[in-house]
Protein backbone atom coordinates (compact mmCIF):
# COMPACT_ATOMS: atom_id res chain seq x y z
CA UNK A 1 0.00 0.00 0.00
CA UNK A 2 1.44 3.40 -0.95
CA UNK A 3 1.42 6.53 1.22
CA UNK A 4 -1.73 7.98 -0.38
CA UNK A 5 -3.62 4.74 0.21
CA UNK A 6 -2.44 4.67 3.83
CA UNK A 7 -3.64 8.26 4.28
CA UNK A 8 -7.08 7.31 2.97
CA UNK A 9 -7.28 4.29 5.29
CA UNK A 10 -6.11 6.36 8.27
CA UNK A 11 -8.74 9.04 7.64
CA UNK A 12 -11.43 6.37 7.24
CA UNK A 13 -10.41 4.94 10.64
CA UNK A 14 -11.02 8.18 12.58
CA UNK A 15 -13.90 7.30 14.85
CA UNK A 16 -17.13 9.26 15.34
CA UNK A 17 -16.55 12.09 17.82
CA UNK A 18 -12.78 12.16 17.35
CA UNK A 19 -10.39 14.36 15.39
CA UNK A 20 -6.81 14.08 14.19
CA UNK A 21 -4.51 16.76 12.85
CA UNK A 22 -3.15 16.63 9.32
CA UNK A 23 0.25 15.86 10.85
CA UNK A 24 -1.12 13.04 13.03
CA UNK A 25 -2.77 11.45 9.98
CA UNK A 26 0.53 11.69 8.08
CA UNK A 27 2.47 10.17 11.00
CA UNK A 28 0.02 7.29 11.36
CA UNK A 29 0.22 6.71 7.60
CA UNK A 30 4.00 6.47 7.82
CA UNK A 31 5.38 9.91 6.86
CA UNK A 32 5.56 12.54 9.60
CA UNK A 33 6.38 15.17 6.97
CA UNK A 34 3.36 14.38 4.80
CA UNK A 35 0.73 16.76 6.23
CA UNK A 36 0.42 18.66 2.94
CA UNK A 37 -0.32 15.44 1.09
CA UNK A 38 -3.05 14.70 3.65
CA UNK A 39 -4.60 18.09 2.85
CA UNK A 40 -4.32 17.41 -0.89
CA UNK A 41 -6.05 14.05 -0.59
CA UNK A 42 -8.82 15.53 1.54
CA UNK A 43 -9.33 18.30 -1.02
CA UNK A 44 -9.36 16.01 -4.07
CA UNK A 45 -10.68 12.66 -2.83
CA UNK A 46 -13.09 13.12 0.09
CA UNK A 47 -16.19 12.46 -2.01
CA UNK A 48 -14.62 9.68 -4.09
CA UNK A 49 -13.65 7.68 -0.99
CA UNK A 50 -16.43 8.92 1.32
CA UNK A 51 -13.86 10.27 3.78
CA UNK A 52 -14.90 11.84 7.09
CA UNK A 53 -12.99 14.98 6.06
CA UNK A 54 -14.49 17.02 8.88
CA UNK A 55 -12.56 14.97 11.46
CA UNK A 56 -9.20 16.36 10.29
CA UNK A 57 -8.08 19.70 11.73
CA UNK A 58 -4.80 21.61 11.95
CA UNK A 59 -2.11 20.96 14.56
CA UNK A 60 -3.65 23.57 16.85
CA UNK A 61 -6.83 21.47 16.83
CA UNK A 62 -8.58 24.18 14.87
CA UNK A 63 -10.67 24.15 11.69
CA UNK A 64 -8.46 25.69 9.02
CA UNK A 65 -10.63 25.73 5.90
CA UNK A 66 -10.65 29.19 4.31
CA UNK A 67 -14.00 28.94 2.49
CA UNK A 68 -16.69 30.29 4.90
CA UNK A 69 -19.35 27.75 3.86
CA UNK A 70 -17.03 24.75 4.34
CA UNK A 71 -15.59 26.24 7.54
CA UNK A 72 -19.06 26.48 9.09
CA UNK A 73 -20.08 23.06 7.73
CA UNK A 74 -17.05 21.44 9.38
CA UNK A 75 -17.92 23.07 12.71
CA UNK A 76 -21.54 21.92 12.37
CA UNK A 77 -20.51 18.33 11.56
CA UNK A 78 -18.05 18.17 14.46
CA UNK A 79 -20.65 19.53 16.87
CA UNK A 80 -23.17 16.97 15.58
CA UNK A 81 -20.72 14.29 16.75
CA UNK A 82 -20.66 15.74 20.26
CA UNK A 83 -17.43 17.71 20.02
CA UNK A 84 -17.19 21.14 21.56
CA UNK A 85 -16.07 23.60 18.89
CA UNK A 86 -15.85 27.37 19.37
CA UNK A 87 -17.30 29.71 16.75
CA UNK A 88 -13.75 30.41 15.53
CA UNK A 89 -13.22 26.70 14.88
CA UNK A 90 -11.20 25.69 17.94
CA UNK A 91 -11.91 22.08 18.94
CA UNK A 92 -11.91 21.81 22.74
CA UNK A 93 -10.03 18.66 23.73
CA UNK A 94 -9.82 17.29 27.24
CA UNK A 95 -11.85 16.71 30.36
CA UNK A 96 -14.51 19.29 31.03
Amino acid sequence: MNFSERIIETIKSIKFGNVLSYKEVAELAGNPNGARQVARILHTSSKKYNLPWHRVVNSSMKVSIKDPYSFNLQIKLLRSEGLIVSDNGQVIIGII
